[in-house]
């Protein structure tokens, strides 16, 4: 016997049936290959026995897809790059796999399943794609435009008999009308045809038309708008160049933000400089008033300046930044006529445009709080009432105005008085509404104090007589809204026939009223 051989002899068949032999229940027949000590050492019989058993234990294993493999027989493996990419190839076709058995184990038996394709690792062995292939997009039929060239005879048909086709033919101006779409501004989203032979009809086709022209249109608008208007707490470049000047002369030091907004107007807080002149003297702290010029929420704003006689010959509504001056203007006489008359209100220091600077009613930046805002005791509420009927009388009597929007929402409480603001609407009394803006003003002022519980407070029809001077005695509101629509057409009547805007119902002693 070999000392390093291992030899087994095979057991001997016993006697009995042969069924005996293949009994489930019974000890396996083992067989020992002899072999040598060198064979059992070798490495490359471990992994064969490895291999077999790795198979017997996962035989449902979905195999790696096979492809070509840079081994280091044919290639330079000293490379650090070159063994990087191998090493990558081999985690995709991994991660290729695992996304193979998970689509497996997804989709099952069902009808509809799900592919992970996109998810793939796709390398150029992997692909099977030539090089000879061609783009797609410059082989597909493109259906707006002729393989070939067709020209319309000047006849006007192409064919003969049955088969003839005009230039009027259905499809073919469907055909065109399509193809012109192209045309359309960029902005307007005419859809991908590509691969659809469409067929637009003369009136969808016009329609298109007419709508892409308004849209490109209104965008044109728009961004006119945008441009070229003042919003709200924001200024457009002209009003931002007209500040910068102000600033720049040294009328206002620094303009330090915006305190207010309106339907009309934006107002900014400045700190006033030094004037040029030594006769004007700027305040401490002003307002600046930026009137909106295009995107406006006052739209009936034309009704207060087109009948008034101080801007009638200038009133255009084609010219929207002229009436927003006149405007701005508008509100510069008045105010003039206010402090003239000794009305506290903000005084005027100079009109740019449609900028206008008033002296600030406020102190450090802190506006003065509106007549609705403000807590008064009932003492200091019946004096700002009766100071309010004053100036109503004042306003109407000395300045020749009327407030128009006079209410608590334009009265301003400093300093232990009210002041009035926001006298750009007001209109004279002799305009075709001025009797109907002061009866809106009595009742105004009337049911905010005698909601406010100031017992002297008078109503508004007689408000309207003790401001107006009227003597009109109707029992109800209905009779004395015709009176005074009686008043305003005699007025109306007398300047159609003489010329001149002549007060037919002013009180004793004030003196008429002329065109200037």
């Amino acid at each position: 016997m070999d000392p390093v051989g291992v030899a087994a002899a095979p057991p001997e068949a016993g006697p009995g049936p042969a069924w005996r032999n293949k009994c489930p229940w019974g000890a396996p027949n083992t067989t020992s290959i002899s072999c040598s000590l060198a064979d059992v050492m070798s490495e490359q019989l471990a992994k064969e026995l490895q291999l077999e058993e790795e198979n017997a234990a996962f035989p449902e294993v979905v195999a790696v897809a096979e492809g070509p493999f840079i081994t280091g027989e044919n290639v330079d493996t000293s490379s650090d790059l070159m063994l990087a990419q191998m090493l990558q190839m081999e985690f995709d076709r991994e991660y290729d796999a695992q996304l193979r058995r998970e689509e497996k184990k997804i989709n099952g038996d069902s009808k509809v399943s799900i592919s992970f394709e996109n998810y793939r690792k796709l390398h150029p062995y992997d692909s099977d794609s030539s090089e000879d292939e061609v783009d797609w997009q410059d082989t597909r039929h493109d259906p707006y435009r002729a393989d070939k060239p067709t020209t319309t005879p000047r006849k006007g048909f192409i064919g003969k008999g049955k088969d003839i086709t005009t230039k009027h033919d259905e499809v073919v101006c469907g055909r065109k009308n399509t193809a012109r779409m192209e045309n359309f501004a960029p902005e307007f989203q005419v859809g991908d045809g590509i691969g659809m032979d469409l067929k637009l009809s003369n009136q969808v086709f016009n329609a298109l038309k007419q709508h892409a022209y308004s849209e490109e249109r209104r965008s044109a608008r728009l961004h006119e708008k945008k441009e070229h208007s003042t919003a709200e707490k924001a200024v457009d470049p002209k009003t931002r160049l007209l500040l910068y000047k102000m600033v720049n002369s040294g009328m206002l030091e620094t303009i330090t933000g915006c305190i207010s907004t309106g339907k009309e107007s934006v107002v900014f807080h400045a700190y006033g400089g030094k004037s040029a002149t030594e006769d004007k003297v700027i305040p401490p702290e002003c307002a600046i008033k930026v009137f909106k010029t295009t995107l406006n929420e006052f739209k009936n704003r034309d009704k207060y300046i087109k009948d008034d006689y101080r801007f009638k010959d200038r009133f255009s509504k084609l010219n929207p930044r002229k009436i927003i001056r006149m405007w701005a203007e508008k509100e510069m006489h008045n105010l003039t006529r206010m402090q003239n008359a000794g009305i506290p209100c903000p005084q005027v220091v100079i009109l740019k445009k449609h900028v206008l600077v008033m002296s600030f009613i406020g102190q450090d930046q802190v506006p003065a709080p509106k007549l609705k805002d403000v807590t008064l005791s009932s003492e200091d509420m019946k004096k700002a009432y009766y100071q309010v009927l004053n100036m109503m009388q004042q306003l109407y009597k000395e300045c020749n105005l009327v407030h128009a929007d006079m209410s608590e929402y334009n009265m301003l409480w400093h300093d232990g008085k009210v002041w009035l603001i926001d006298v750009s609407q007001s209109v004279e009394p002799t305009h075709p509404h001025g009797l109907e803006f002061l009866f809106r003003d009595c009742r105004n002022v009337s049911q905010f104090f005698q909601k406010v519980g100031v017992a002297e407070a008078l109503n508004e029809r007689e408000l309207f007589n003790a401001v107006s001077g009227f003597n009109i005695t109707a029992d109800n509101e209905v009779d004395f809204q015709a009176e005074i629509e009686a008043l305003e057409k005699m007025n109306e009547d007398h300047v159609q026939n003489h010329g001149k805007k002549l007060s037919m119902f002013s009180s004793d002693g004030d003196p008429p009223i002329y065109d200037e």
